[in-house]
């Protein structure tokens, strides 16, 4: 899979004013932006690229503010989900498209349900994988069994010592994690392990990471309850069932906030589903696109 991405895929930068990111671009049609999570960057969407390109479109994949080969602004506060969403909708304009269909996981999806609400203009269509809606998110934190999943974020509030404690002995910690979470335990290759940790140990980029759950928990409620919008574009949730992290309980959002909403739910999948169960979810993606399902 490396060699044959390797060779599909032309790295890029975009300068968005205050940010400047990494991306990768493959394929024509119309646009595609796919946005990770933590603790990946554009790599995690190595399955869904081919089989997207083949069907006729064009991808986009960065590496959002603070990963990988993206800089990394240094203040906590650089890292508000309305910095996300503006880089989204800027890295759109940049590519010379005034729409794209945006899909992202986790963090990723974070983005891409922000940029909605914000930039619905620039939005045909969003896929969401494994990230509730933030209003759903908001009330599932309230619930004490969600609180105790949630409580790493807590955790990494802490100045200093999250990224002590993630990056000892190489990242063991997250390299068990990687290799224990998915459902699959091929889900995740040494190699593909081993870009991750690379990725976080450039200078800055787990401090960057972190400060993505920092800015979060400083946030003003009243702030961010002025973000919710109705999204009226077609929303799709591909949510892994067997997310350690995240209940299942989360993953349909109301639908007052998301009228247009197609939910599927894999049970044999966890957190990180894009890897976990890549086939079912390019069949998924494509298939929301109107595409043929032709996977790679």
């Amino acid at each position: 899979m490396t060699g044959a991405l390797s060779g599909l895929v032309t790295h890029r930068y975009a300068d968005l004013e205050d940010a400047r990111l990494h991306y990768v671009e493959a394929g024509e049609g119309p646009l595609v932006v796919l946005l990770h999570g933590f603790p990946q960057f554009w790599y995690m969407w190595r399955f869904q690229i081919p089989a997207l390109v083949q069907a006729g479109f064009r991808v986009v994949a960065p590496d959002m503010r603070g990963y990988n080969l993206s800089n990394k602004p240094p203040k906590v506060s650089d890292y508000q989900v309305e910095l996300l969403a503006r880089d989204v909708e800027r890295l759109i304009r940049a590519c010379g498209e005034e729409t794209a269909t945006v899909a992202g996981h986790d963090w990723g999806a974070m983005a891409g349900w922000v940029v909605a609400m914000m930039h619905p203009e620039r939005v045909e269509r969003l896929g969401i994988l494994n990230l509730p809606h933030p209003h759903r998110f908001a009330r599932g934190l309230l619930r004490p069994a969600q609180l105790l999943r949630s409580s790493y974020m807590f955790f990494f509030q802490i100045p200093s010592l999250p990224e002590k404690a993630l990056g000892a002995s190489n990242f063991a910690s997250l390299r068990y994690a990687l290799r224990n979470e998915p459902v699959r335990p091929e889900t995740f290759s040494t190699e593909d392990i081993d870009r991750y940790t690379e990725a976080l140990a450039r200078p800055g980029a787990l401090t960057a990471a972190l400060n993505y759950y920092r800015a979060l928990f400083r946030r003003n409620p009243f702030e961010s309850r002025r973000l919710l919008q109705r999204i009226e574009a077609p929303v799709l949730v591909i949510w892994g069932e067997k997310d350690r992290v995240l209940g299942a309980d989360l993953a349909e959002p109301d639908r007052y906030w998301v009228p247009n909403l197609r939910m599927e739910r894999l049970p044999d999948a966890g957190h990180f589903v894009a890897e976990d169960r890549p086939e079912k979810v390019n069949a998924l993606l494509l298939d929301f696109l109107g595409a043929p399902i032709r996977v790679a």
